[in-house]
């Protein structure tokens, strides 16, 4: 009985899915402008982090680079400026909090004013298994993708925001923070964290009444970077291969630019987020049964 009603909501989660995404083709709402938007892009040397630095370039915003890699950083504020953007450079250890801390003073000491987005995109993967992967790599996993988020976001630029009621904060997750598979502990890990995080954030300000300051959470599927070289989903990898990182960037600036909340990549996977409720109870396995990338395990070097 038990399993048929909870059945039975999963089916009405999907129904729901379908329709709102529907509706949204057909009504799409209408898109913010960002032109003169100050903002700040951890992990911009390269991947995902290049690609947000020019498309937000190509709205008119202003793009705060900060990377722990400098050479690779400028690499990416030539190719602003070759677009006629304006980009600000910083090598920042965003493991660091007094360096985070230190940068985000700095910033808004030559810059004059506040970032108004903040696009948390700094992330790495071990890339080897647990019982293999030495402590300290795990450890930097949930300092970069986990523990940054606590020092960038809320003690470093969120106080701005609020007082101004105005700003969006992106965070990048991953599926793999909404449900988890073989191999990857650590990451896993981390992008729950990430995603309970971001969460409670967003809930917090919604308790707060700061209407104006956003949040965008975008949960991609593996994206073909470089970061998850060597790791397939031999399963899934005919019908479902690493998702090309100008397509994911997209998607998730469509999501940033209409103020949506959740942006799962391919949308597919949105369904998934509902089901978080279902964690620990029988129907949970029925759930990531259905999906296939739950029941594979990732060759990694």
């Amino acid at each position: 009985m038990i399993f048929l009603m909870d059945l039975q909501m999963m089916l009405l989660d999907v129904i729901y899915f379908i329709l709102r995404n529907s509706v949204r083709v057909v009504l799409r709402p209408r898109t913010k402008p960002i032109d003169g938007e100050l903002v700040l892009i951890t992990g911009s040397g390269g991947g995902l982090g290049r690609l947000f630095a020019q498309e937000f370039t190509k709205h008119g915003a202003e793009v705060v680079l900060w990377d722990i890699n400098s050479s690779a950083n400028e690499q990416t504020a030539k190719l602003v400026r070759e677009m006629g953007g304006k980009a600000y450079t910083y090598s920042v250890d965003v493991t660091n909090r007094e360096d985070v801390y230190r940068n985000a003073d700095l910033v808004r000491k030559d810059l004059g004013r506040d970032v108004t987005i903040l696009v948390n995109n700094a992330g790495v993967v071990a890339g080897e298994r647990m019982l293999d992967c030495p402590d300290e790599l795990m450890e930097r996993t949930m300092k970069v993708n986990c523990h940054a988020l606590f020092w960038q976001t809320v003690k470093a630029f969120l106080p701005q925001m609020k007082a101004q009621n105005h700003g969006h904060i992106v965070t990048i997750a991953s599926v793999l923070g909404l449900f988890s598979t073989a191999c990857v502990e650590d990451y896993c890990a981390s992008k729950f964290a990430a995603v309970g995080f971001h969460e409670s954030m967003a809930h917090e300000l919604l308790a707060d009444e700061i209407e104006g300051v956003k949040t965008t959470l975008v949960c991609p599927y593996i994206v073909d970077t470089g970061m998850f070289e060597g790791c397939k989903i031999k399963e899934v990898e005919m019908f479902l291969p690493p998702l090309e990182p100008q397509y994911c960037v997209e998607q998730a600036m469509n999501a940033i630019l209409i103020d949506q909340p959740l942006v799962c990549i391919p949308a597919s996977h949105t369904c998934l987020s509902s089901a978080d409720c279902c964690h620990g109870n029988p129907m949970w396995l029925h759930i990531v049964s259905w999906d296939p990338t739950s029941a594979c395990t990732p060759l990694l070097k």
